[in-house]
């Protein structure tokens, strides 16, 4: 369950404006959303799992994400870090363990679309084997590629997708070789005054035993433009239309306060 679970982060943003113009709100709108967006991030998300299949078992996952753009040369970057906060059930009575988990890093390349709604980026992820417990981690390094499009055309309608994939390489040979791909397909609808619905599901797949989940979910964000900061607050209730394996997701709540900050 573990390597799966920890595949389950992603996150986005929200829009309300401060007394500013509504050209300017709006653009905050939608941008708050925007993974690959031109702005220094933290992140502070959650995952309330209610329920594991196989299992009556809960769990939790609180993540920490960090994201900051970064040039080469010429070219444009963004990384993003992300550390989790885990409680699982772990074996053999089902006793919750809470600690930090295994760090995951990514960096995308800023491809020029010619078209400045619409972001698109791609580039080489990293996870390390960090975990303070072994329950709560994979004990292995894992790497791979992590790709993210964004089309804010509309400033009603924002979507895209965030597609990751990695496979272990080194590490405690006891413990599975991790090889997992993730799809993250989301779209937010701005309903206006900062107001929006959402839906972010994550698709995890894992490649080496054939186990997968698949949630669909719907939720409500608020985002507040502040001086040089963008707030964005969600919740989304998922639930599992299609899964297979032991520690899938039936159904989970995730939370997330979201901070942008302006140049």
């Amino acid at each position: 369950m573990l390597k799966k679970i920890n595949v389950i982060g992603g996150g986005l943003l929200l829009a309300l404006t401060a007394p500013a113009t509504a050209q300017e709100g709006s653009s905050a709108a939608a941008q708050a959303n925007n993974p690959l967006a031109n702005m220094t991030a933290f992140n502070i998300q959650d995952y309330y799992i209610g329920e594991l299949t196989e299992s009556d078992d809960s769990a939790n996952q609180a993540w920490l994400r960090f994201a900051k753009p970064f040039s080469v040369g010429d070219s444009n970057w963004i990384m993003r870090a992300s550390l989790p906060i885990n409680t699982f059930p772990t074996p053999p009575r089902g006793e919750k363990e809470t600690g930090v988990g295994d760090l995951n890093m990514f960096a995308a390349y800023l491809i020029d679309t010619g078209n400045p709604a619409v972001s698109f980026g791609i580039g080489p992820q990293i996870t390390a084997p960090t975990a303070g417990k072994d329950e709560l981690g994979s004990e292995k390094w894992s790497a791979g590629f992590a790709n993210v499009l964004f089309n804010a055309n509309s400033p009603k309608l924002q979507y895209g997708y965030l597609l990751t994939w990695q496979e272990s390489f080194a590490g405690d040979d006891a413990r599975d070789d991790v090889n997992m791909a993730a799809f993250q397909p989301f779209a937010m609808y701005q309903l206006g005054g900062g107001k929006y619905l959402r839906s972010a599901p994550i698709w995890v797949f894992d490649l080496e035993d054939g186990d997968y989940s698949m949630p669909l979910g719907i939720g409500i964000g608020q985002v507040i433009k502040k001086d040089k900061t963008v707030y964005n607050v969600f919740v989304e209730p998922q639930f599992s239309v299609a899964d297979e394996g032991p520690g899938q997701p039936e159904w989970q709540i995730f939370l997330g306060f979201n901070m942008q900050f302006l140049d």
